[in-house]
């Protein structure tokens, strides 16, 4: 299968060019024309494996280890519904640093500043819990509550653990490597998918074939 570009369609635009005359037309990509997995392949889970990014990895490893071709780096990506790649896939970790200490200026700031508390799991003697572990707290969180098995009023106000910045922004990153990735049995469909989007019809004064267009007005997407 071709990488994502090349299945984009072209359309001839009015060159802009200073030297240009106004017949003269020059043949872009219509980024009008977006591909995207369908709904009912997207919406149901039997049709994706769970993943898990690892180290420096980026899309087009991902596809090689996965479909053993790396220009469908565009199936992994359209499975997790990633447009930035720049801030929806993990940051290779040198990259990474970089941005910490960009945003936090030094790194006694990232590795000991306090973004936020989370609090603590508190369960009562009948093992019920009463607080959730990695709720967003106070730093001074207590809560008091009723324990029927001890038949008082129990008060906890070591709740709250400190956070620090970078705890917080590997947490994310972290968060960016779970992502999900289409089966293999399930390309052909994409693919057909992939030319019914990319392929221009008839009808159109644009139209000049299945993949070009003349482009005289804003009305590309048609």
């Amino acid at each position: 299968m071709a990488s994502y570009f090349s299945q984009v369609p072209d359309f001839e635009y009015v060159s802009r060019l200073p030297d240009a005359k106004i017949s003269d037309y020059i043949t872009v990509k219509n980024l009008f024309k977006k591909g995207k997995l369908r709904e009912d392949i997207f919406q149901n889970l039997a049709f994706f494996t769970k993943y898990k990014i690892i180290g420096d990895d980026r899309p087009d490893n991902v596809a090689f280890e996965t479909y053993g071709d790396a220009t469908l780096d565009w199936i992994v990506l359209l499975s997790n519904n990633i447009i930035n790649i720049q801030t929806e896939w993990p940051l290779p970790q040198s990259r990474f640093d970089e941005y910490l200490l960009e945003k936090y200026g030094d790194y006694n700031t990232l590795y000991n500043g306090i973004h936020h508390y989370k609090s603590r799991e508190i369960k009562n003697t009948q093992d019920v819990i009463i607080v959730a572990e990695g709720l967003q707290v106070e730093s001074n969180y207590s809560i008091t509550y009723y324990d029927a098995g001890l038949e008082r009023y129990v008060t906890e106000s070591n709740i709250a653990v400190p956070v620090t910045n970078y705890e917080y922004e590997e947490k994310i990153e972290n968060n960016k490597r779970n992502i999900y990735l289409l089966k293999p049995q399930y390309l052909n469909i994409v693919f057909d998918d992939m030319d019914d989007i990319m392929t221009y019809r008839k009808g159109s004064t644009q139209y000049k074939s299945e993949t070009l267009k003349r482009a005289d007005n804003i009305r590309l997407y048609q």
